[in-house]
């Protein structure tokens, strides 16, 4: 896996991904950014996010349920001084689908969790990561 990171001015970076893709990061007015980006910290977030609702869709797929929809919510907390890692995490689930069966979604949750989202278990490294979730019915 390669990535590449580039510097454009001021506080503002465009990374590009081995795959082909690319975002543009900047920091805020305060830190002498221009907010023309997301922040580094939110990608990480957002990239454990990703990871861990891949990994709950494949596994309740694999289990016939019928998912239509998995939406993660992110709350974080970082330590007040350098490094300023993350020190509290919690995600919301909110996964949506025609008679999904709670106990499965429950566990798609705590194997993602404990067993395949890299980004989970790294981050787990130095935050507590806490998780919660709500089924919905699909229309």
């Amino acid at each position: 896996m390669k990535a590449r990171v580039t510097w454009v001015d001021g506080k503002m970076f465009v990374g590009e991904s081995g795959s082909g893709h690319a975002v543009v990061m900047d920091g805020a007015p305060e830190s002498g950014g221009r907010n023309a980006g997301i922040r580094p910290m939110e990608m990480l977030l957002i990239g454990m996010g990703g990871c861990t609702c891949f990994d709950i869709v494949m596994i309740l797929e694999k289990g016939r349920q019928q998912i239509t929809d998995c939406v993660a919510a992110i709350e974080a907390e970082r330590a007040e001084t350098d490094p300023k890692v993350f020190t509290k995490i919690h995600v919301h689930f909110t996964v949506t689908g025609r008679k999904l069966d709670p106990a499965k979604v429950e566990r798609a949750i705590a194997l993602s969790a404990e067993k395949y989202c890299s980004a989970s278990i790294m981050l787990g490294q130095t935050a507590t990561i806490t998780h919660d979730f709500e089924v919905v019915e699909a229309p």
